[in-house]
């Protein structure tokens, strides 16, 4: 059967309100985890990382953009990395991820123990040790290093390997890329600060951020072609009560695209 090819919807507009602080985004969290909000964490990375592998089927669908590298931090946000790798895997692409320290992290957090056990039976290859990708081996690569928890890096080698793998794909503002494939980054580029956005100089500039619950202030400043937020799980109490407007979500969407400001 031929497919059949839908026009997409317009992107949608969110007030600058929306776009949350550190301490606006961890409330957020705080409430949907609460008696009231009635979440757990591992629901909300199972939704945080259907939605971004949804928002990745939009722009580089497996067609043309078939090998994806996701790269996982030792937080959330690579946990998000690692919900999305196995959700890409089932939506037909070659999927790898690269998760260092993974021993270290697993040993110490169920979570994300199981979640390598699901990409393990997948046959989804995970390395721990990073290596910069050769030409042609990626389509899209993945940032899920650090989430809205980063505050800067801390030298001294406590950062090794992620500011390496950061510095990799980062680039100057109107610079040429290490990488010419399009980064994909979640919730927050990596190196950014959560309200101010990206570091004077080098940073990463990927071509799609996806936002997770609700855009966070550093979205101001993003510049890439797509962004789009995944949070279709927010109950309209928490939302109120937090001053959200967010977008609605049309039929079976786990995303919708937003408008630059």
């Amino acid at each position: 059967l031929a497919h059949v090819a839908f026009p997409m919807a317009a992107p949608v507009t969110l007030p600058a309100t929306s776009f949350l602080n550190q301490e606006q985004a961890i409330q957020v969290d705080v409430d949907l985890m609460s008696v009231e909000g009635g979440f757990s964490i591992d629901q909300l990375m199972e939704l945080a990382g259907l939605s971004l592998a949804s928002a990745i089927t939009k722009e580089y669908p497996s067609t043309t953009h078939p090998k994806v590298l996701i790269i996982s931090g030792p937080g959330n946000n690579g946990g998000d990395g690692l919900v999305a790798a196995r959700h890409l895997h089932h939506f037909g692409y070659s999927v790898r991820v690269v998760y260092p320290k993974m021993e270290t992290i697993v040993e110490k957090n169920e979570l994300y123990k199981r979640l390598t056990v699901q990409l393990a039976q997948l046959g989804v290859p995970i390395a721990s040790e990073w290596a910069r990708p050769e030409t042609g081996s990626v389509d899209v690569v993945v940032d899920a290093i650090f989430g809205f928890s980063f505050k800067g890096w801390r030298g001294g080698g406590k950062d090794t390997p992620f500011d390496d793998i950061v510095d990799f794909l980062s680039l100057e503002e109107g610079g040429e890329a290490s990488l010419t494939v399009p980064v994909v980054s979640v919730d927050i580029p990596s190196g950014w600060d959560v309200e101010k956005g990206p570091p004077a100089g080098k940073a990463l500039r990927p071509d799609m951020l996806v936002s997770l619950t609700a855009p966070k202030q550093c979205a101001l400043s993003f510049k890439g072609r797509f962004h789009y937020l995944g949070g279709r799980f927010v109950p309209p109490s928490i939302s109120k009560k937090n001053s959200l407007e967010l977008p609605a979500y049309p039929g079976a969407e786990q995303c919708v695209r937003l408008a630059s400001l």
